[in-house]
């Protein structure tokens, strides 16, 4: 699967080293910039592609038949890509050259199916041979599951029971809304209604899926074998005891239910974004307004469907879709990574694009918008921003760390009070490990994601390293105006060096995976002022060094997630990977080791013509082991921005 990565320990070895000359050097770095400026929107925003496995163009195409909304030119696209995405041996992967996933698999036949290919063609066959092998369509994930039961494909005790009385329970009840992530608030709410309704799809050509099934769906008794622990067991009790009372619930309560999830959801739609900005969540929306009888000329509804268009890629003959959009956090990178590489020269067009981009940050901050984070933190005052061009219920306390540093970092008065109102934000949204979750504070009951519905097992937002990480970064830079912060980014050091693990590394929840993990990391290190000689930057820079390719470059594939015996290693070498590891030694102070002359060589080695670098691969977990999305910006400003520090670091010691 993998080939074996050697431990790099000379300059020399395997590849004639570059003479960095300035000239060598400014020339790559001229490039790049060039043409990630030319990138740049009229409004002063950069937004990259941002991509999925086939799950989500798949579920395209099964909405379009849902709803009888059927755009055959778009289809025919949608469906070419997906026949272009398709393993050797007929199955869908999660990642490129992952193992094939079943529920991925089985959405994609039958998209493709539903596109109008037939089940006696090559790539349907083998699609079909190889879902059989793995126990059939019933084998496939809840969500999956929810989709056939929908379709009729499967009965309702197929799926978990999830009445939308779940409304109604109190806080203090061991599930409430505000104990899941974000995520998994906005696409289960609508989803309670499909379910309790049990909506049936209007499937105009009545097209099922039959012959993906061992066993016939109704006869099909073991839909939850994948539950194997004693409070899904015990769960699994309780959602047959569910079904048997249902018919006992009254109306009045059921229909009180109905009306709060109508208006949970109704009340976030957040525009031409959509519900929660994601895709799956905005699709129950839409087909949850339909179930509730809200006229297809209803503005809302109008509205949210173009929002989910809104997603799509168009190219040619192909056409995907993507499961949500990066611009804030695709912009915050870029501006980090123009203004490493102003530092040594000052370009007046790079200037004019980084205040041009500032100054759209800095008006999409979110200030005192109602959010679902203010259920743990009701007195804070809001001052964060969200991943998407618009998400105000749910700011990310990631994105807002490094719009704030980007911020920071310009030395502009005009961005005080935003920086200011940031600083106070992520500072108020610590868990109490000392830790930061990704969206919500303390969002840390680990045991739902044990049951049924929770097969994905991404059910909570906890803390994490990672975003951690960048949290101390932007507080030690203001750690020295606000002495209050010290404690909190004393705190977060503390929980860092916990979550260490044995080799020195830290798990990437955001980004693949542990080289992305320890550059986050030690970036927070170095701006909060832990030394360059502590042992837990010593002990990362060893592993670091030790994951390095003879080609001096760093690679490592997403199944370290599956497998963490192979956690920092890759059968190739990738530009983005190489831009992590470089940054996160310049953090620890590597600037004159051979180990970081060896991966700016990489880096200068493989720059395309056009000035940007290209990685096949997927770069980031949507959640670890289930969803994996390609940042496509990643292997255009990353690699810029680690030769731009590394020019800095070779001036700063002339």
């Amino acid at each position: 699967m993998l080939t074996e990565t050697n431990s790099f320990t000379s300059p020399d070895a395997d590849y004639t080293s570059l003479s960095h000359s300035a000239t060598t050097l400014d020339s790559a770095i001229d490039r790049a910039r060039a043409q990630l400026l030319g990138l740049q929107s009229e409004e002063g925003y950069w937004v990259f592609e941002l991509e999925a496995d086939c799950t989500i163009p798949a579920e395209y195409i099964l909405m379009m038949h849902y709803m009888d909304e059927i755009n055959q030119a778009l289809q025919v696209k949608i469906a070419n890509f997906l026949r272009a995405q398709q393993s050797a041996d007929g199955s869908y992967p999660l990642f490129k050259d992952g193992p094939g996933d079943i529920s991925c698999t089985v959405k994609a036949y039958y998209a493709m199916k539903l596109a109008g290919d037939s089940i006696d063609a090559a790539h349907m066959l083998k699609a079909c041979a190889w879902i059989l092998a793995r126990g059939g369509a019933a084998k496939a994930n809840v969500l999956t599951r929810i989709t056939l039961a929908t379709f009729e494909q499967i009965p309702w005790r197929g799926v978990p029971f999830i009445p939308v009385e779940i409304m109604l329970l109190p806080k203090w009840f061991p599930f409430h809304l505000d104990k899941v992530s974000y995520w998994s608030r906005t696409v289960m709410v609508p989803m309670f209604i499909l379910c309790t309704y049990k909506v049936k799809a209007r499937n105009p050509q009545k097209m099922g899926i039959a012959e993906l099934f061992v066993t016939p769906p109704d006869k099909e008794k073991n839909y939850f074998s994948h539950v194997k622990t004693p409070l899904g067991k015990a769960i699994l009790v309780l959602d047959r005891l569910g079904r048997l009372m249902e018919p006992l619930i009254p109306g009045v309560v059921r229909r009180t239910a109905t009306a709060k999830a109508r208006d949970w959801f109704m009340v976030r739609l957040n525009g031409y974004d959509g519900l929660g900005a994601i895709f799956t969540a905005m699709v129950n929306a839409y087909e949850a307004m339909d179930c509730l009888g809200i006229p297809a000329d209803n503005e809302q509804r109008r509205i949210a469907r173009e929002s989910i268009d809104r997603l799509l890629v168009i190219k040619g003959d192909m056409a995907y879709c993507q499961p949500c959009v990066s611009p804030i956090w695709d912009t915050g990178l870029v501006a980090l990574t123009l203004q490493e590489t102003d530092r040594h020269q000052r370009d007046s067009h790079t200037r004019q694009a980084l205040n041009s981009a500032l100054n759209w940050l800095a008006a999409k901050q979110l200030k005192d918008e109602p959010g679902d984070w203010r259920s743990r933190r009701p007195n804070l005052p809001g001052g964060g921003w969200a991943f998407q061009f618009g998400n105000s219920y749910y700011p990310d306390v990631d994105d807002t760390a490094v719009v704030a540093y980007a911020l920071v970092q310009a030395s502009e008065q005009k961005f005080a009070e935003p920086i200011e109102r940031a600083g106070v934000w992520i500072a108020g949204m610590q868990s109490s490990n000392g830790g930061y979750g990704a969206f919500d504070v303390d969002n840390t009951c680990h045991y739902l994601n044990h049951i049924p519905f929770a097969d994905h097992e991404a059910l909570i937002d906890p803390p994490t390293a990672d975003v951690s990480g960048r949290c101390i970064m932007l507080l030690g830079k203001l750690v020295n105006r606000h002495p209050e912060y010290k404690a909190v980014v004393d705190n977060c050091i503390n929980y860092l060096r916990n979550e260490q693990e044995t080799d020195g590394c830290w798990f990437g929840r955001w980004g693949t995976n542990y080289i992305y993990g320890t550059w986050s990391v030690l970036t927070g290190f170095e701006t909060a002022g832990v030394p360059k000689h502590d042992p837990c930057i010593r002990k990362a820079v060893a592993w670091l060094t030790s994951k390095q390719r003879n080609d001096g470059g760093w690679g490592e594939d997403n199944y370290s997630y599956h497998d963490t015996r192979i956690r920092g290693e890759s059968h190739t070498g990738t530009s983005f990977h190489t831009a992590l590891a470089l940054l996160a030694l310049l953090s620890a102070g590597e600037a004159g080791s051979p180990e970081v002359e060896a991966g700016a060589d990489y880096l200068l080695k493989n720059q395309q013509a056009d000035g940007f670098w290209s990685d096949d691969s997927f770069n980031a977990p949507g959640f670890p082991k289930v969803f994996y999305l390609k940042y496509h910006g990643y292997d255009k400003f990353f690699p810029l921005w680690a030769l731009g520090r590394y020019r800095n670091e070779r001036l700063a010691a002339m």
